[in-house]
């Protein structure tokens, strides 16, 4: 967890300091594009994971790696809400996670723009920062913010979620659009949002708790 920390930290200001400034981007997919940055800050976690644990598999969005579920395997996003990222829109984060068989065991999710660091470690409670959080104790959804995010994976993702909203859009108080699964499950872990659902993640989406 020290070390996943520590990284982040030191990742976080790769992304803050090169926030304002204009990106590379190039196509890895449908609708899917990736920064210089994200490519910058994936080495760097890489190679910081890799001297502290050579012996550990390392798998990034945005190269290649170990199997998520053979043995201990460091997952890493490095910008997670590109798209946020490169249009300037505070709503970033990055992700590391060690994982055991598949199972995460130690995840950190670091907001460089607000300096909130959401971490835990399997079975016990999400931190944010120092302090200890909770799920929402709203009673019902009229009390409730309601975060969810659309799929630009070219399936159906995108309409099954708006017909989710639309079934209950008139009994939830607010709903948001995050840009950002990782945050998204971030603040429904804290308490922020009481509901966050997404219509597919992949390892390296998710932290510890999610």
């Amino acid at each position: 967890m020290q070390v996943a920390i520590e990284v982040s930290y030191k990742a976080g200001e790769i992304l803050l300091g090169r926030f304002y400034q204009a990106k590379e981007t190039s196509m890895k997919g449908s609708n899917d594009f990736v920064t210089n940055v994200d490519k910058e800050s994936e080495a760097f976690i890489m190679a910081e994971l890799a001297r502290e644990f050579p012996d550990m598999g390392l798998l990034g969005e945005e190269s290649a790696g170990a199997r998520p579920d053979e043995g201990y395997v460091w997952v890493v996003d490095p910008v997670y809400g590109a798209r946020n990222y490169a249009w300037r829109i505070p709503f970033v984060s990055l992700v590391v996670r060690l994982a055991l068989d598949g199972e995460a065991l130690v995840g950190v999710n670091y907001d460089p723009i607000c300096n909130e660091m959401f971490h835990s470690e399997r079975g016990k409670v999400v931190f944010l920062n120092d302090d200890p959080t909770h799920v929402s104790d709203r009673p019902n959804l009229s009390k409730s913010v309601v975060g969810f995010d659309l799929s630009y994976a070219g399936d159906d993702g995108a309409s099954n979620r708006l017909q989710v909203i639309q079934a209950m859009l008139n009994d939830v108080g607010s709903t948001r659009i995050m840009g950002s699964a990782a945050l998204g499950i971030s603040y429904a872990a804290a308490g922020r949002y009481s509901i966050y659902f997404n219509h597919r993640l992949e390892p390296w989406d998710r932290q510890a708790y999610s």
